[in-house]
């Protein structure tokens, strides 16, 4: 007969929030939401947004879908979404992930917002001007939108950035272990997500809570210090 009392681990997928109280505000991100915030009153009805991986982008892009009608498309759908059908065309479009679309889809896609008057959200990692694009016309269209980036998070904002991926993940961390990992942590988001999801692996395997020892655990095989 099976122990009532030992907790059956379940490997559950995280569980992102992607509302607007979910969005993390901070200095290194204002641009951002305040130009999104600012629609529909983007000259053109244009924008790129860019900024390093798991920064909030994709969840910024999420927020404008709500409230302009856009369709989203990650990068690797975008051919198949084209052409887009006349009879059925979105008030907007939004293309996640942009760099690694097929140039001439993303082309395509600049012209046919263009013609039919929709609203365009270009998402990357990068400023187009440091895309290596070899479409003339693809580059002489994206670089003349306007863009808007996020810069990488300072200690408040990744303190915030870790419970939130933890909450994700339905987990909960003590204060002490965010401001032990906080100062230590590669300073970005991606380093983030990566010791949320390495820690949540590592409290399943164990069946254990995640307290320091796991930390310095996650840390080290991430090549963070942990002295």
């Amino acid at each position: 007969m099976s122990d009532p009392s030992r907790q059956l681990a379940i490997d559950l997928p995280p569980r992102p929030a992607h509302g607007r109280a979910d969005f993390l505000a901070s200095e290194c991100n204002r641009a951002a939401l305040e130009r999104i915030d600012r629609w529909p009153d983007w000259p053109g009805r244009r924008l790129v947004l860019y900024g390093p991986a798991s920064s909030g982008k994709s969840h910024l892009a999420r927020l404008w879908c709500a409230e302009s009608g856009a369709r989203y498309v990650p990068a690797r759908d975008l051919a198949s979404e084209l052409p887009l059908a006349n009879g059925a065309l979105p008030p907007a479009m939004v293309v996640d992930d942009a760099e690694a679309a097929s140039e001439r889809a993303l082309l395509h896609l600049c012209n046919s917002c263009a013609e039919a008057g929709m609203a365009l959200l270009v998402v990357s990692r990068n400023a187009p001007a440091a895309w290596a694009i070899d479409l003339p016309d693809l580059a002489s269209r994206l670089r003349a939108m306007p863009a808007v980036g996020i810069d990488m998070p300072d200690d408040t904002l990744l303190a915030a950035v870790l419970i939130k991926h933890f909450a994700d993940r339905q987990l909960r961390i003590a204060p002490s272990v965010i401001g032990y990992i906080v100062p230590r942590m590669e300073r970005s988001f991606a380093m983030a997500a990566s010791l949320a999801a390495r820690l949540d692996e590592l409290a399943l395997a164990g069946g254990r809570s995640i307290g320091l020892a796991l930390a310095r655990q996650a840390l080290a095989e991430l090549g963070a210090e942990t002295a």
